[in-house]
């Protein structure tokens, strides 16, 4: 099949270019605005609590006030307000009010400090749209005309909240993918360059990827539309490193095969042909098992992350299509004269520290597997420690925004949890109304519950069926201290209900606290699953029952050492209260996908060296050899491309970025260069039982058959070509 792709394109290169072009034209122009959210509710599924209490705050109190931005004033030298102070917030909050601002529905003044320094404005907006791009703009114009009205005046004044921070956010996030873009493209430049020493070549995957990308973009757009995705300003910084990234690998390896086939004495084209025919089925299984893994995160409860993975999904689809199709027209259009300047492409380089490491495995596999298993063990302790933070908002962006600052400030002026104060709806099941004689034991109750400020009974909806009582927490509501005084909220809220009336607690913190039940179910569900399809996909590559086994069980211990090294780097050294809530998922589809990938391309060519009559600790040697340079290039660069990400200057690309890039670097330099050839020439035959893939088999005629399989061609850099004439398609 491969090779009447290669075949397809090489002979009508410029019909597929065009192909590309006008589908690349026809998406981009037609496809729809990808949608942002911000509102981590809408992340969750209607089942949960926190979402129940919501909707049952709406229908009982379609009037209540909730802030959606909160105006924080101060004095300008940090003094307590004066009396005029409070004349001057008084008329900003009244001429607030007239200027009916698109989305605002109401202008209220707010409650002053204990101390006395600070006061607030609150604004209400309309509660179908949080989370939505047009409260961004409401925050924007709020801002500046908040700051505008108290020009003249001693008063420093500064707008946060929820709207805010989705401004904020937003800002943050087009300044993160313009450096993430930018780093990207340059360390994808300056790497090719180095490696090919050719110009042509250095920038050819940059446009091509770029083109890849429009549409790759446009078709998710189209997904998030028809099937009602949630979306994340996020996942956009994603896809250009996924994008840029996996892209470039594929290129890798496509460009390593047809210098190697052209170093056989092919004719270009037909370089090209074998080339796709060799390495074509090797990038389709890589790219398989990434496309399953992120396709597995379907099975998320979550929103944002259901989002996700159909969207990595396409776009690595998109650019194994690219791959097998649109480089190569490209590329056989070129010729040879791709490589030029360089002459280096004509000549077999030697590999000599490639070829030390082979033998270094080859004399001691026992040692190497034990020492790198160590290493990747000793790294997967800091696990241990692990702890999550829940506030998608503010780690997504620097703390030197305006919203993040009035949050900090806030939380010291008033109690941590004023700002987003927990909500105990308690509702008669029966329809009839509620006894109001209970109500101050049962506030009381809630006051009583450690972890609580405060806790009074506000509202009682016109029927009498539903009354709210407001607690107040003594923690920010995203921490964990805050998540497990809501849970203990919860407890006493159901437990003391009295008889007839059923409890439901609402509020930031309730859904911080549901967002971490609904982590853990996919821990258990995405977790298991994408390790069983990814099985599956080695076992029917390899023919073999054993090998996939513990090849699964390498990256999962690459996966326990990326995570254990980001607790050490990111709570230990510098004091985060934890990781963002996704990351683990999120490093686990990314370092088990693609530390599979370095996997196969290594595990592929070690095969193909045993086949050749070598035995396994020989084969392993030659492996590491010839598929080293390979898997050092691809790994080195995806790995960069990961780490713009810590760019971006928020905590949740920070903390992907390294966690990503050292999982990939863990991938490629511990467990694809050592640990799993020396444990596959330490296991020998016995690794691809009940096959016999490792083995020559002889045709009829006596003569060596090509049975290299589905992954024989790994796009190595620098293979040896041990007989030329038995290699050529």
């Amino acid at each position: 099949m491969f090779r009447r792709i290669g075949s397809g394109v090489v002979r009508h290169p410029v019909w597929t270019i065009v192909a590309w072009l006008i589908a690349a034209v026809a998406i981009v122009a037609t496809a729809p605005s990808l949608p942002s959210n911000s509102d981590e509710s809408s992340f969750l599924p209607k089942s949960y609590e926190s979402i129940k209490a919501a909707d049952l705050q709406t229908k009982a109190f379609p009037s209540a006030f909730t802030p959606s931005a909160i105006a924080l004033y101060q004095r300008s030298d940090g003094g307590k307000l004066t009396a005029a102070d409070q004349k001057d917030v008084a008329r900003i909050t009244t001429e607030l009010g007239k200027k009916h601002i698109d989305q605002v529905q109401k202008v209220v003044p707010g409650q002053p400090s204990k101390d006395g320094r600070y006061t607030m404005t609150l604004v209400q907006m309309d509660s179908k749209n949080a989370g939505q791009p047009a409260q961004a703009d409401a925050a924007k114009v709020l801002r500046d005309d908040v700051k505008q009205l108290a020009q003249g005046t001693d008063l420093d004044v500064k707008l946060g909240g929820s709207a805010a921070q989705a401004l904020d956010q937003q800002d943050s996030s087009k300044r993160g993918e313009a450096l993430i873009g930018i780093g990207t493209f340059l360390i994808i430049l300056v790497t090719l360059l180095i490696i090919f020493r050719a110009p042509i070549l250095a920038v050819l995957p940059l446009v091509l990827i770029g083109v890849v990308a429009s549409i790759a973009n446009g078709l998710i757009a189209y997904a998030t539309k028809l099937f009602g995705l949630q979306a994340n300003s996020s996942v956009s910084s994603i896809l250009i490193v996924v994008l840029f990234g996996v892209g470039t690998d594929y290129f890798l390896f496509l460009m390593f095969r047809y210098r190697e086939r052209l170093r056989a004495g092919d004719e270009p084209k037909q370089a090209m042909i074998n080339a796709v025919a060799r390495v074509g089925e090797a990038i389709a299984s890589a790219a398989g098992a990434v496309i399953i893994a992120f396709l597995a995160l379907v099975l998320s409860t979550l929103g944002f992350l259901k989002q996700m993975g159909p969207a990595l999904a396409i776009s690595v689809t998109v650019t194994l299509i690219a791959g097998l199709t649109l480089i190569p027209a490209v590329v056989s259009l070129i010729g040879p004269k791709v490589f030029w300047p360089s002459k280096s492409w004509q000549q077999e380089p030697q590999n000599a520290r490639f070829a030390a490491l082979g033998r270094g495995v080859q004399r001691r596999p026992a040692l190497t597997a034990a020492l790198s298993g160590l290493v990747l063990v000793a790294l997967s302790l800091g696990t241990l420690g692990y702890k999550a933070t829940f506030d998608l908002a503010s780690g997504s962006m620097p703390k030197t925004k305006e919203s993040m600052v009035v949050q900090d400030e806030m939380q010291k002026a008033y109690s941590a949890g004023a700002a987003a104060p927990t909500d105990v709806y308690l509702s008669s099941t029966d329809g009839k109304p509620l006894d109001k004689s209970v109500f101050p034991a049962y506030a009381e109750k809630l006051g009583a519950v450690d972890g609580v400020a405060s806790a009074r009974m506000s509202q009682v909806n016109p029927g009498g069926t539903t009354a709210d009582f407001t607690v107040t927490l003594k923690y920010e509501a995203s921490t964990e201290k805050a998540i497990d005084a809501v849970g203990r909220v919860r407890d006493v809220a159901h437990a003391s209900a009295p008889d007839g009336t059923k409890a439901l607690v609402g509020g930031m913190s309730s859904i911080y606290k549901d967002i971490n039940t609904a982590v853990n179910h996919d821990y258990r569900t995405v977790f298991p699953v994408a390790a069983l399809l990814i099985m599956l996909i080695l076992g029917l590559l390899l023919r073999s029952v054993v090998a996939p086994w513990y090849l699964i069980a390498s990256v999962g211990l690459g996966f326990g050492a990326t995570l254990g090294a980001t607790v050490w780097i990111f709570q230990d050294a510098q004091g985060h209260p934890g990781l963002m809530f996704m990351l683990p998922v999120i490093m686990y589809l990314f370092v088990v996908a693609i530390g599979t990938d370095y996997n196969i391309l290594m595990i592929a060519r070690l095969r193909e060296e045993a086949r050749e009559g070598r035995d396994p600790r020989e084969a392993a040697s030659m492996a590491l050899r010839h598929a080293g340079p390979t898997v050092a290039a691809a790994g080195f660069i995806l790995a960069a491309t990961f780490a713009t990400m810590m760019l971006a200057g928020n905590a949740l690309l920070t903390e992907m970025g390294f966690a990503v890039s050292f999982g990939i670097a863990v991938a490629a330099f511990v467990m694809a260069m050592f640990f799993t050839p020396s444990l596959t020439a330490l296991i020998g035959h016995a690794a691809w039982w009940p096959g016999h893939a490792d083995r020559t088999q002889e045709t009829p005629g006596g003569h060596a058959s090509d049975t290299s399989g589905p992954v024989s061609g790994t796009g190595d850099e620098d293979s040896v070509t041990h007989d030329p004439a038995s290699r050529r398609a």
